[in-house]
């Protein structure tokens, strides 16, 4: 059976603003300070980031609303250059962004956890694996206990973040004294600038992922446009006011000097009891951001079964519980898998970043592209919502990515290397798929 409109408006909302405002706003604010170096050009570069996101929001508002599917970027990718493409995007994200992410955020939720239960450092891989158990588990008993959970992670991801901006603008009359030192090598200019947007953006990303639930999105395509905009005006409204709280509470400088800013302010404001309550906010930002990953990351690999015979098992849908169980079952494995891989060699942010960025913004373009694309070969479909001053805005967008793109790349140096291999491996499975076993005709679910 077909996915069916299960999640109002707010859910949808709950889940994406519970998918961006993860970790990253408690750790990014450092990495954009050392390369921006003034005040105008940090809060600059958090008003660019919210923009941009607020122009691609528009054009995944048209792709949503003419085309919800539960393939997302998927199925956009698809219509717009054909299945070998998309089978490449599919396969980037269920192999890595999408696990890596999940793995990633239950070991963060792990490290923060740990002290506060008493546990030695050692501990984080078991409670990493609990959290990747316990959340897939959830959403394989269906799609209502999975979105209850996200609205309730979403709420206290939100009183987490707004005490930090109350304490950061209200409780500190004067910055709080944090060593600065200098950064060697940080890069100045349009590099700097550049490699800021990367951090920036990543910290905002996420809001694409509401592609992946347009099929189950009640009162039509309309509700797609309103989710991305309501969104995305929190979000915005959220890590401006956090930022202006950090550089209130810490200086600038101190911002830059401060790996864990968020625990730094809340310390300076309230005492130990403030950075344990910072632990708890970033625990449960974690777990917020890993349970709406886990609901969106298994529609892609859903829709890659629906289309490709010899995925056809993932391709099933339970309309029962409104969730594609073996595909949530396959991402629960991959995802154990790397937190294993984790508990022998783990990797940091910056890391990751440079592992996953340019495949991420590669594609972000692609779909950029197919807002145009579509217009010219489908020029008679529906389209409840239309993307303002068309062709401009995808194209800013597309423009906007191509950099991304650029800027990934030269911060990842080799490191870039290591996603797009990834990526590319998918190539010889889709000749090996193509040589033996027939596609599955092209979907006709929504259209």
């Amino acid at each position: 059976m077909p996915p069916r409109p299960y999640l109002t408006t707010l859910d949808a909302v709950a889940l994406i603003v519970g998918l961006v405002i993860g970790v990253g706003i408690f750790r990014a604010p450092q990495l954009v300070a050392e390369n921006t170096g003034s005040l105008e050009l940090f809060l600059g570069v958090w008003a660019a980031g919210g923009v941009l996101s607020f122009i691609g929001a528009l054009c995944y508002a048209e792709l949503t609303s003419a085309y919800p599917n539960a393939g997302g970027e998927y199925h956009f990718l698809r219509r717009a250059f054909g299945s070998d493409l998309s089978f490449l995007f599919a396969w980037s994200r269920s192999s890595v962004i999408q696990t890596g992410s999940i793995a990633i955020l239950a070991y963060v939720f792990a490290d923060y956890m740990a002290p506060i239960l008493s546990l030695e450092q050692k501990s984080s891989p078991v409670l990493a694996v609990g959290v990747v158990v316990a959340l897939t588990g959830l959403n394989l008993a269906g799609l209502r206990h999975g979105k209850r959970t996200q609205v309730l992670l979403t709420i206290a991801e939100l009183i987490g973040l707004g005490t930090v901006i109350v304490a950061g603008l209200f409780l500190l009359d004067a910055p709080a004294a944090v060593e600065a030192p200098a950064v060697a090598g940080a890069p100045s200019g349009l590099a700097g600038l550049g490699l800021a947007m990367v951090f920036v953006l990543l910290t905002y990303g996420g809001w694409n992922e509401a592609a992946y639930i347009s099929a189950e999105v009640r009162d039509g395509p309309r509700a797609m446009t309103r989710t991305l905009l309501w969104g995305i005006g929190i979000i915005t409204t959220l890590y401006l006011l956090a930022n202006l709280a950090y550089v209130h509470a810490l200086g600038l400088d101190g911002v830059a000097g401060s790996s864990v800013v968020a625990a730094d302010l809340m310390h300076a404001a309230l005492g130990p009891q403030g950075a344990t309550l910072l632990s708890l906010v970033v625990a449960v930002s974690a777990l917020g951001s890993a349970n709406a990953t886990i609901i969106t990351g298994a529609r892609t690999t859903y829709a890659l079964g629906r289309d490709f015979g010899a995925f056809h098992l993932l391709g099933r849908w339970n309309d029962q519980g409104s969730t594609p169980v073996n595909a949530l079952f396959l991402q629960g494995l991959l995802a154990l898998g790397l937190v294993a891989f984790g508990a022998v060699a783990r990797s940091g942010f910056e890391t990751m970043v440079a592992y996953t960025a340019p495949v991420f913004w590669f594609f972000l373009a692609l779909a950029a592209l197919s807002v145009i694309v579509l217009r010219q070969r489908e020029p008679e479909r529906p389209r409840p919502f239309r993307v303002p001053l068309y062709p401009l805005t995808p194209l800013i967008f597309f423009g906007a990515a191509l950099f991304m793109l650029y800027a990934s790349v030269r911060y990842a140096g080799t490191g870039a290397l290591v996603g797009v291999a990834v990526m590319l491996a998918g190539v010889p499975v889709l000749f090996l798929i193509r040589a033996r076993t027939p596609r599955v005709a092209e979907s006709t679910e929504s259209g």
